[in-house]
């Protein structure tokens, strides 16, 4: 066998040390023998590549160091553990002691074989071992071929952060054996290639564009093995192995060149780290979740951004960027779904991520060091470029506003522009080039999200070739004469909420013929996002069903996914419906030609939609060759069979929909902008605009054949136009509903079936600004408002559509603050809109950031797709409380409630029982069907919505459902089906079944397990109280993002969690408030639990739930959720893993704070139960009993690697046979706490000897208590136990508690107090201090450094107020303390006042009366503290209104406060009161004016129960006496 390779060599600092080449590894040992003479060789490697490579390293040196006549050196290898974690100083000395041990001299040479992070470890050893040894870069993935391996860094992470310490020492050589990627896993490949991509982006245009059209090909390189050593030798090599390694060496020799200049990276070497500045700040947050080359591609991305709104770089090229990435199979925005996974996503906040970039050793001053793009292939300078942050965080946000300048003066401000191409015209010539024979050159192809879906399809379908000219300008497609094939098996075409690419495609796929299946799928199977799937397209599937084609649903009946069969397009009549959407009538269009007989398409079902969209598609179709002809007075339209001819160029028009904004903004603010490209020989209906609504509106337009021009009146003197019909240009309505005053849009009925029902988002937005709307069958009326009355600071919910972001960015213009939420949504159509609106409009565009949904860790909300704001949709019987429920977590959440039965009746006009006794039971479902879309298409986000017991009846709804809860919550409401058939014994508003209640409940009940993603289990005959309302409230906080954690789990806090050991927690229920006394968290041991008549040691589902359930009602604290398997030491048996894994899911379910998930199970399973966790917390654990692990060895290392990758806190536990043993493991814990992102650790050592590890432990420490049946863990100590020593140990010292206040003689609180502290076995006192004054006594008590905290009655509420340094917000408020308490903040120690009279109060109101939520008015009878303490909780609550004192109006300036001067009349303008506060003797009145209230005892509050209010005589009568 022949072992001499061709090498591609590359030259870096003047030799040529980088080879490259395929199955390289006799020519390393054989180069590195005869070149590197030494006594020593040491190859370093990580268990991961050992596997596959180290037996080949070890038989070629061994068999090359045979062959040498001179004396024969050693050679060693080390295995080492893999992963960043390893990269430490712990991980250097390792090494670094293994040299030593075997006696290697200065002449040693080492060999780092594996990745990043070995070549950066190795490097660094050879860099300090004997002050310098040689050694050789051997790197086996494409990251660390291309990027770590060349240039000289070496380094290893601290604490503080990545890379921090380490030296430039130049490897002796780099072999890059490319065919070590053909077993590296596809993401890692993918992770190298953001290198790749990035280094052509900077410097070769020419390779870049290699890169663009090639990704196919170089996947192929390492997807097909290479056997025999293929590739070895030139003659062996496939095209695809060539073009691999060119495309390897093309990015290596690009580094070479710059490190050969700029060693020191002083300047020029800083382009490498272009993406890097914005990448490595987002992998700081996610790691080690996303991988370094993930987070550079969307860090390239944004810098990209930064670059175009510096007006830098055109947006040709960052789209040329987003497709190159994409190609690769990377990330390239934070809204990926791998991003969104994450469990650090949620930190991904522009402060925290600026924060981060501070810390860069590029920067100089406060300003950051990005690398900016000019075009691709070439940078801005030659160095990275300072750049505000502001600029920064404006790209990183995800909301933006536009900032009002009045200062402009009208007529004086002339913009011209062009606005981006056509995004109807570009999807049309897309498709007819690639349809067509020959090439064509397309000119102003809109570079947006839509064009790339589309080419991205078309080349999935092997359709056509694309490729760039004139730096991204102009797309070459050379097109396949209508060739087409279905894609690879497996493999579905995503669209996002390209509709206009949905409907297109559709027929194209249908024109595959069934010869092009072979070597493919067997059906093109086309899918889009979650909006996407709600938009219909069946009119144009019954269309082509009807023509021979075959086409399924996969998911919801007239939406996508779709799968096409491969028969060809039949031809002939075809009859569609085009009353819904223009593009059916394109697509069809399109496509005809090559149907297999001439097409005759015949237009039924009402008026046409659009026509000017149709004449369009026929206008470029003569273009391209085919003529197309429309019988005279009809909508039959006939074509003939062909095949277009490409035009050598076709030029695409700007986009008139999105010319419509400049020029609304020019109306609006009484300027004058004039746009090129667009004009009265248009093609597009939405050309007409300028002159069919603006003129009329009082602008002055000025259209030539390809320019218009607008100027706008002065501000705020727009005309209203009464009626206007845009039917011809129904995309522009949004535009025009912002403006005027009473205007009427009709013709626009298509715009509820757009990326959102438009009409719907229209009338709820601008409520928003004070403008009232009403909507009509086919638009809507605007009732508009003098601009200058709008109200400021609206934030407006875009809905993820385009128009509807920029149409209300054109609002803002004039009214103050107004964010737009949801910002890059432009990119559908207009990219750089923000940038063009700043760099050509002139206006100051800032960027937003909206407030996260509170969860610390936690990943996402419960589904693939995460969002906390998502509607909560509840299912389940009849008659198991969904209204119930549902309002009372309405009020909860601050949302509103939908019932769907009043939905339905106030749609229909009609109640549901009558609805069903004249339609039956088919119709109603179908209807209900179709209302279950509306609503979750109209109230998709901030509502609760209750359903109906049968909506799961029918496929269609249940497929809804499923939908929706890959993005939301679908939570099904279980009750005790007796106490149903009960309930519905008695009710008369629904229409009977007409089968036993329990048939149904049997047929139903699978079907809502299969919706749901959520079960609340509702006792409302068990408790029906506060319990119940208190298991509302933190189960739905839960499922959108405000989850019940321990607040203790914190650095610098201690936590703890009883770890129950019942088999059946029922019987001790009763003695929950003192098991969990002291505690944080409540562990439910599920492996331990045993139902009375159970036989098995698995307990059913079942059981648990009602387990989970009773313990909710007995204690409010969060539980850990725990199946212990025998080998970790627990009682589920290790052989039922799946079995683990149900149960698991059935806590997710449940809505369990915490889940304990062994990391001895499957990665699989783990990674997949983490991916839908949603706000749950996973503890990632792993247990040794055997008392063999060690805490200083590497297994620990690895086990927590392992554990911090998948848990959000990491639990390891092992076995003390020492006292040193709880040495080494505080001192693991330590080196753990100080790496970056550490998580929240709880690490103990079991048994007698480990008791101090227990004591030590800060973070859910688990305990034991005298009434558990057993321990669950040797050694385990009680929470008294523990406070005990700690106080022992000297990390709990003793502090003294008082009660200021005078007289206090006679206080219990003493009492009280000490017995809790007894209790809890805290040393801590509490004692009485009365003095006369706050005089020098009390100064002295409060400075002592044993003082832990006061309470404070009459009379110093106010008097200690001068002593404190700091007043929480509501003692601030109210004007008086009654809690003092010491903290440190700042490093100092400071005493802090609070006030917590208005808890009381606010908890009086939420456990009374729940439903209420945010009162909508309430009553305050009373002017001291106790009145603003009501008033603060009343704050707290939401409520809308207050009707005070005089004296508290004046003392809450910012509350929406309303004086009452009389109790003649409640304010005119609002509601009575549905809360009463009073501070005065108020209860004998309450009892006999108002005998329905609830009343509270203390601070008196009386509760509207929804009867009446109280009579006003009586109140008259009350204040007349008092």
């Amino acid at each position: 066998m022949d072992t001499v390779p061709d090498i591609l060599k590359v030259s870096i600092l003047g030799r040529e040390s980088i080879h490259c080449g395929f199955h390289l590894i006799p020519y390393i040992a054989r180069t590195v023998l005869t070149t590197l003479p030494a006594s020593v060789y040491v190859l370093v490697t990580d268990t991961n590549v050992a596997q596959f490579y180290l037996s080949a390293f070890e038989k070629a040196f061994n068999a090359e160091i045979s062959k040498l006549s001179s004396a024969k050196p050693r050679f060693l290898s080390r295995v080492i553990l893999p992963g960043e974690t390893t990269k430490c100083r712990e991980g250097k000395a390792d090494i670094e002691d293994f040299l030593l041990l075997e006696r290697c001299t200065r002449d040693t040479v080492i060999l780092a074989l594996g990745g990043g992070v070995i070549g950066d470890l190795v490097g660094f050893v050879a860099a300090t071992f004997m002050r310098g040894v040689r050694f050789v870069q051997i790197p086996t993935t494409l990251l660390a071929m291309v990027d770590s391996s060349v240039g000289g860094k070496t380094a290893i992470d601290t604490p503080a952060g990545k890379n921090l310490i380490g030296a430039f020492w130049q490897p002796e050589y780099i072999f890059i054996d490319a065919a070590f990627l053909e077993s590296l896993p596809e993401r890692e490949f993918s992770n190298g290639m953001a290198e790749v991509v990035k280094t052509a982006a900077i410097w070769d245009e020419t390779e870049f564009t290699s890169l663009e059209t090639n990704a196919q090909l170089i996947y192929n390189a390492i997807r097909t093995p290479s056997t025999g050593y293929a590739g070895r030798h030139i003659s062996t090599r496939s095209t695809s192995q060539s073009l691999l390694l060119s495309v390897i060496r093309g990015s290596i020799y690009v580094k070479s060149h710059i490190v050969t200049i700029d060693e020191r990276e002083t300047g020029l070497r800083n382009l490498v780290n272009f993406g890097h500045t914005i990448g490595h700040a987002i992998e700081a947050v996610l790691t080690p979740h996303m991988l370094h080359g993930e987070c550079v591609s969307i860090g390239m991305i944004f810098e990209a951004e930064v670059a175009r709104g510096m007006g830098v770089l055109k947006q040709v090229a960052v789209g040329r960027l987003v497709r190159c990435l994409r190609a690769y199979g990377l990330p390239v925005s934070l809204a990926d779904q791998r991003v969104s996974r994450c469990p650090g996503a949620r930190g991904l906040g522009v402060d925290r991520l600026l924060d981060i970039m501070r810390v860069d050793k590029k920067n100089s001053g406060p300003q950051k060091k990005v690398v900016i793009l000019s075009r691709i292939g070439a940078t801005y300078e030659q160095k990275a470029t300072a750049v505000d942050d502001a600029v920064i965080a404006k790209v990183l946000s995800e909301a933006a506003t536009v900032k009002v300048d009045l200062s402009i003066t009208p007529g004086t401000q002339h913009v011209k522009m062009a606005t981006p191409g056509s995004k109807s015209i570009s999807n049309r010539a897309l498709v007819l080039a690639a349809l067509a024979q020959g090439t064509c050159r397309l000119k102003n192809l809109l570079h947006s999200d839509d064009t790339q879906v589309m080419m991205a399809a078309l080349q999935e379908l092997k359709g056509a070739s694309f490729a760039w000219e004139d730096g991204g300008e102009t797309l070459v497609v050379t097109g396949g004469a209508g060739a087409l094939q279905v894609p690879t098996a497996g493999t579905e075409i995503y669209l996002g909420n390209a509709g206009t690419a949905a409907r297109f495609l559709t027929t194209v796929c249908a024109l595959v013929s069934p010869s092009a299946a072979t070597n493919a799928g067997t059906a093109t199977v086309i899918t889009g996002n979650a909006r996407m799937k709600q938009r219909p397209i069946g009119p144009l599937v019954d269309a082509l069903r009807a023509n021979g084609s075959e086409i399924t649903y996969n998911e919801s009946e007239g939406c996508l996914p779709l799968s096409i069969a491969p028969k060809g397009l039949q031809g002939g009549v075809i009859r569609l419906a085009a009353s819904v959407s223009s593009q059916y009538v394109s697509s069809i269009l399109l496509c005809a030609p090559y149907a297999r007989k001439a097409v005759t398409l015949e237009l039924v079902g009402g008026a046409v939609i659009s026509q000017p969209y149709i004449d369009m598609t026929i206008a470029m179709m003569r273009t391209f060759g085919v003529i197309v002809t429309r019988d005279p007075g009809t909508d039959v339209y006939r074509i003939p069979q062909g095949t277009y001819v490409n035009p050598a160029q076709y030029a695409i028009e700007s986009d008139a929909s999105s010319a419509t904004y400049p020029l609304a903004i020019a109306a609006i603010t009484g300027t004058t902008c004039t746009l090129e490209n667009i004009g009265s020989a248009s093609l597009q209906g939405d050309a007409r605009f300028a002159v069919d609504v603006l003129a009329r509106m009082g602008c002055k337009v000025v259209q030539t054949a390809n320019e218009t021009t607008v100027t706008g009146p002065k501000r705020g003197e727009l005309k209203a136009i009464g009626e206007v019909d845009m039917e011809p240009m129904t995309d522009a309505f949004l535009t025009c509903g912002g403006k005027g005053n009473t205007t009427r849009i009709i013709g626009i009925a298509n715009q509820r079936v757009k990326e959102c029902n438009r009409i719907k988002a229209m009338i709820d937005q601008l409520a928003k600004f004070g403008v009232q709307t009403k909507e009509l069958d086919d638009g809507l009326e605007v009732y508009g408002r003098p601009f200058n009355t709008l109200t400021r600071g609206a934030s407006v919910h875009c809905y993820d559509d385009h128009r509807v972001a920029m149409a209300f960015s054109v609002l803002g213009t004039i009214v103050p603050d107004t964010i737009i939420e949801e910002k890059r949504c432009v990119e559908k159509t207009w990219p750089n809109w923000w940038d063009d609106l700043e760099n050509k409009i002139g206006l100051k565009v800032g960027g937003i950031e909206l407030p996260r949904a509170e969860s610390s860790t936690a990943a996402t909300s419960g589904t693939p797709s995460p969002a906390a704001s998502a509607s909560v949709i509840l299912i389940g019987m009849r008659g198991s409380g969904k209204t119930h429920v549902g309002t009372l977590a309405s009020a909860t959440l601050s949302r509103r409630f939908i019932d769907a039965d009043t939905y339905f009746e106030a749609k229909h006009n009609i109640g549901v029982r009558e609805f069903v006794r004249v339609n039956g039971w088919p119709a109603f479902r179908a209807a209900e069907t179709e209302n279950l879309k509306e609503i979750i298409q109209e109230a998709g986000t901030g509502h609760v919505i209750s359903m109906g017991g049968g909506i799961v009846e029918t496929p269609q709804a249940r497929d809804l459902l499923k939908n929706y809860a890959k993005t939301g919550p679908v939570v099904h409401v279980l009750r005790d089906i007796e106490e149903i058939v009960s309930y519905l014994g008695d009710e008369t508003a629904r229409p009977a079944y007409g089968e036993p209640i329990t048939e149904v409940f049997k047929r139903r009940e699978p079907w809502f397990v299969e919706c749901a993603n959520y079960d609340f289990i509702n006792h409302i005959t068990v408790d029906g109280g506060e319990a119940t309302n208190a298991e509302i409230s933190r189960f739905f906080k839960h499922i959108t993002g405000q989850p019940n954690l321990a607040e203790n789990v914190a650095a610098g806090k201690r936590s703890y969690f009883v770890a129950l050991t019942y088999p059946d927690v029922m019987p001790a229920l009763r003695h929950m408030p003192d098991i969990t006394t002291g505690v944080d968290a409540v562990e439910l041991r599920v492996d331990l639990l045993r139902a009375p008549d159970a036989l098995g040691a698995i307990p059913s589902q079942a059981y648990v739930t009602a387990q989970v359930a009773a313990l909710r009602r007995a204690t409010s604290l969060p539980i850990i959720f725990t199946v212990r398997t025998k080998s970790q030491g627990g009682a589920f048996p290790d052989s039922s893993e799946k079995d683990a894994f149900e149960l698991l899911g059935l806590a997710l379910r449940l809505g369990v704070e915490y889940i304990d998930v062994e990391i001895s199970a499957s990665e699989r399973l783990i990674t997949e139960l983490a991916a839908r966790k949603g706000f749950s917390q996973i503890i990632a654990s792993w247990h040794d009993w055997s008392g063999k692990m060690k805490w200083n060895e590497d297994v620990v290392r690895s086990k927590y690697a392992l554990a911090s990758r998948l848990g959000d806190i990491v639990k390891i536990v092992g076995k003390a046979d020492t006292l040193q043993d709880n040495f080494a493991l505080h001192d693991f814990v330590a080196k753990a706490n100080l790496q970056r992102g550490a998580k929240p650790i709880i690490a103990i050592n079991m048994g007698v000897e480990g008791q101090m590890s227990r004591i030590l432990n800060a973070t859910l420490s688990p305990v034991t208590h005298p009434l558990l049946p057993s321990k669950a863990a040797p050694g385990q100590l009680s929470f008294a136990q523990i406070q005990k020593a700690l106080n022992l140990l000297g990390q709990l010292p003793a502090r003294r508690h008082f009660l200021f206040g005078n007289p206090i003689a006679h206080s219990m609180s003493p009492t009280l107090h000490n017995a809790g502290f007894e209790v809890l076995g805290l040393p801590h006192t509490y004692e009485l201090l009365e003095t006369a004054n706050v005089g020098e006594e009390l100064k002295a008590t409060l400075a002592a450094p044993d003082f832990g905290g006061a309470s404070v009655t009459i009379p110093f509420k106010l008097d200690v107020i001068p002593l404190l340094d700091k007043l929480s917000p509501a003692a601030d408020a109210i004007g008086a303390v009654n809690t003092i308490i010491p903290i440190i903040e700042g490093g100092n120690r400071i005493l802090y006042g609070d006030n917590t009279d208005w808890l009381g109060i606010r908890e009086s109101i939420r456990s009374r009366a729940p439903s209420i939520g945010a009162p909508a008015a309430a009553l305050v009878i009373g002017a001291g503290g106790t009145a603003r303490a009501a008033i603060f909780a009343l704050q707290s609550l939401g409520a809308q209104r207050y009707l005070p004192a005089r004296a508290l109006v004046e003392a809450f300036p910012d509350a929406p406060v309303k004086l009452i001067e009389t109790l003649d009349a409640w304010p005119a303008e609002g509601p009575a009161p549905t809360v009463i506060v009073s501070t005065t003797p108020l209860l004998m009145l309450a009892k006999s004016a108002a005998p329905k209230w609830a009343r509270v005892m203390g601070v008196e509050v009386l509760l509207e129960q929804g009867y009446h209010v109280m009579s006003k005589s009586v109140l008259e009568k009350y204040f007349a006496a008092a």
